[in-house]
């Protein structure tokens, strides 16, 4: 895993994101302190959206389809 300065990651972004895209982790630090971590981005790790994933948790009254009152504009 390799640690580079923030000041350093500004200047070789690109660098960096080719060194992430083959596998490897790099932290960003501020000092000494790690603030951060580029990792690769995966898009089975983006969750999907499923039609009736609330269905039972969630009701629509009646009181929904109201107009809202004047105080509310």
């Amino acid at each position: 895993m390799e640690r580079v300065s923030i000041q350093r990651a500004q200047q070789t972004l690109s660098q960096l994101i080719e060194k992430v895209a083959l596998g490897k982790d790099v932290v960003i630090t501020r000092g000494q302190r790690p603030v951060a971590r580029l990792v690769a981005f995966t898009p089975d790790a983006v969750p999907q959206r499923r039609f009736g994933a609330l269905k039972g948790q969630v009701a629509v009254t009646a009181s929904f389809f109201e107009p809202l009152p004047d105080s509310e504009f």
